[in-house]
Order: C-alpha cells, then structure tokens, then sequence
C-alpha cells in the first residue's frame, strides 16, 4: 500500500476522532438533558427518533464510531507487522464488519421508528 494511502487513513482517524466528540456530546446532551426525568424511556426514544435529524445525527453517530474503532483496530494490527499479503485480507475483513455494523444498527434503528 502506497505511504500516501496511510497517511490520508491517519487523517480519516483523526477527522473521526474530533466528530466524535462532537457527535457523542450531542447524543449525551439529547439524551440526558434534553430528556424529562435525565433518560429516555423507550418510547420516547422511538419519537425522539422519528425525527428526521435525530435520525440522522444517531446514524452519524453510528458510521462514525464504527470507522473510528475499525482504523484503530487496523492501526493496531498494522503495528505487528503482518505479511503484506494478509494486511489486505484483514483490510477487506474489517470493511465487511463495519459495513454488517452499520447496517445491524440501521435496521435496529429503523425497528425502534417503526
């Protein structure tokens, strides 16, 4: 893999890592105290849901920490040194787990909605 290559998946982790903290704050702050009582039920997590833009700040949410958490994993991994030939079936494996991720939790989401 091209030098250049890692280095724009560096940035993606940092970029991640800030949106994050922006992401998590939101959620901490509409669900602890924008939420009557400091939580949620789930019912009122569901209408809360049924918004558009919590929708798709919670599936923002959802994208975000899942690639953040597989570049980690990756960066870890590549710090072992695997064999050139297996750092790209571990990079193939973790784009199918962050892709069966992020739609386990959309079609958990959307379950909630509906």
């Amino acid at each position: 893999m091209p030098k250049r290559f890692g280095r724009w998946i560096w940035l993606a982790q940092a970029v991640s890592g800030a949106a994050l903290l922006i992401l998590a704050g939101l959620h901490w702050l509409a669900q602890h105290y924008l939420a009557s009582g400091g939580l949620r039920t789930y019912a009122e997590a569901a209408a809360y849901l049924r918004q558009p833009l919590a929708f798709a700040l919670e599936t923002l949410f959802l994208v975000v920490v899942t690639s953040h958490a597989l570049l980690g994993v990756r960066a870890v991994v590549l710090d072992l040194n695997p064999p050139p030939h297996w750092q790209r079936k571990m990079e193939i494996a973790l784009f199918i787990i962050g892709l069966l991720t992020v739609a386990y939790g959309l079609q958990l989401t959307w379950q909630i909605v509906q």
